[in-house]
Formats: C-alpha cells, sequence, structure tokens
C-alpha cells in the first residue's frame, strides 16, 4: 500500500477514503494512509508467523499437510518403468491407473520427461 500510495503522489493522483476521512492531498491524509498501511504489513506478517507456528506444531505432532497422492509409491514407480522403456504413453499409463495425464506427469521424474520430449523433437 505504501508503494501504491507513493505511486500515485508521484502521478499527480490524489486517494480519497470516504469511510475513513482520509485525503491524501492533505499531509494528514498521507501520514494517516501511511499508519494505515504499516497497520495492514503488521496484521499480514503476523498472520503468517501464526499460520506458520501452526503448520510446526502439526508437524511436530506427526500430521502432514496437503492432498495425499493418487498413486502409490508401487504404482509410480510403475509408471516410471513403463515411461522409461516405452512400453506405454503417458495417456496409457494414466488409463490403467484412472488418473489424468497431469498427475503422471506428476509422478514422473522431471528429467526423464524433457529428454525424451527433446528427443522426440531431434526426430522429427
Amino acid at each position: 500500500m505504501v508503494t501504491l500510495g507513493a505511486d500515485l503522489r508521484e502521478r499527480g493522483v490524489g486517494l480519497h477514503v470516504i469511510e475513513q476521512g482520509i485525503d491524501t492531498d492533505t499531509m494528514e491524509g498521507r501520514a494517516m494512509f501511511g499508519m494505515l498501511s504499516v497497520l495492514a504489513e503488521l496484521q499480514r506478517e503476523l498472520i503468517v508467523a501464526n499460520t506458520m507456528d501452526g503448520l510446526a506444531s502439526a508437524r511436530a505432532r506427526g500430521r502432514v499437510g496437503g492432498r495425499r497422492p493418487k498413486l502409490t509409491a508401487d504404482q509410480a514407480a510403475l509408471a516410471q518403468e513403463l515411461y522409461d522403456a516405452r512400453v506405454k504413453t503417458v495417456q496409457q499409463i494414466a488409463d490403467l491407473f484412472g488418473v489424468p495425464r497431469s498427475t503422471v506427469y506428476g509422478h514422473l521424474k522431471g528429467d526423464t520427461v524433457l529428454r525424451q520430449v527433446k528427443e522426440a523433437r531431434v526426430r522429427l
């Protein structure tokens, strides 16, 4: 908000907040806008800090966040083997496990996918 206020001021634009009675064309209005900006930034940082503390506390209790993977470790390994051996396409692997292609790509090792895409381009 501070940079937005400074940018608006450089362009000669005044900000009038009717509900709070703030007018950045005046010295008092700019001061109030600055104080509210600082308070908003403090509040945001407190929320982030509390969230990080909560996540750390949950991890300490053995909780893991995020969505569970669609493929098990064995399924992901099989998908990698099929893909590396070029036995099946990504779509066929996805159909085999009943997941979208994006899920298969997410479980494949990135360097393998990029290597095969580059090789396919060279063959064209």
